[in-house]
């Protein structure tokens, strides 16, 4: 794992914190969406010992339409993230970077999103341009995109995989309660 500096991390936060975060959370407490906003664990230095660029969760896009604080996306206490959180506690996974495939569209739908795409091929292409400046701002050596369902690794397979390894995991969307999607991951991670 390469050692994240506090430059790349605050370069990172200055081009792409307003959609783009890493999959680290604060601490559960007493509900499952608890401290899912807490965006304080960014400021201790010693998080920079946790982050992973070696490894790239993949979402579609934005869902709704709001100004994000660096690093918010995939931490707001509304959705279902919380079950990633859940999930991905304990794995190798913790401390990835975490983007999304298609920026500047908004659509809370991923099939119209998929439609929308089919339609303006145009914008995959510049996306896919767009994030593998991403990557490379990360100064990663051989990043592992892990996309978070079958759209984005249908997006990411038919342009990237010449490039990169490629592997998916459930999205979080997915309508099961934390403990089923927790299953699910850790069996698609082959940690059982």
């Amino acid at each position: 794992m390469n050692k994240l500096s506090i430059y790349t991390f605050n370069t990172l936060k200055e081009k792409y914190g307003g959609h783009s975060s890493w999959a680290v959370w604060a601490d559960i407490t007493d509900k499952p969406k608890s401290n899912m906003e807490d965006l304080s664990i960014f400021e201790n230095k010693k998080i920079l010992e946790v982050l992973n660029t070696e490894i790239i969760l993949v979402a579609l896009n934005f869902s709704a339409d709001i100004e994000m604080k660096p690093w918010e996306n995939f931490h707001g206490k509304n959705g279902e993230v919380y079950k990633l959180r859940y999930a991905l506690k304990n794995t190798p996974l913790w401390g990835a970077y975490m983007t999304d495939i298609i920026k500047g569209h908004v659509d809370p739908k991923a099939k119209s999103m998929m439609h929308h795409i089919k339609e303006h091929p145009e914008k995959v292409d510049a996306n896919i341009k767009r994030f593998e400046k991403e990557i490379k701002d990360l100064n990663s050596d051989n990043p592992i995109l892990y996309a978070l369902g079958d759209d984005v690794s249908e997006i990411l397979n038919n342009n990237l995989s010449h490039k990169y390894k490629i592997k998916k995991i459930s999205h979080y969307g997915w309508k099961v309660n934390q403990e089923k999607y927790k299953e699910k991951v850790w069996e698609q991670l082959n940690l059982k």
